[in-house]
């Protein structure tokens, strides 16, 4: 992974707006209850995943700047 800032804060923009939108798929699904539930393990993977890289990103961004 390139450690350019610039690229760095244009990857942690990108990995937000995808946390942002499969926690808002993950909220969507749980209002739908008990409409669609099999699909809970899914989404709930990708707002898992999601999350998990926009953290490292976040790391990398912080461990970049020292």
């Amino acid at each position: 992974m390139n450690n350019d800032p610039q690229e760095l804060k244009t990857r942690l923009k990108k990995l937000n707006a995808l946390a942002t939108q499969a926690k808002m798929d993950l909220h969507d699904l749980s209002e739908d209850l008990p409409a669609s539930w099999e699909q809970i393990m899914i989404v709930a993977q990708r707002c898992h995943d999601s999350h998990a890289a926009l953290m490292r990103a976040r790391q990398a961004e912080a461990g970049a700047s020292d």
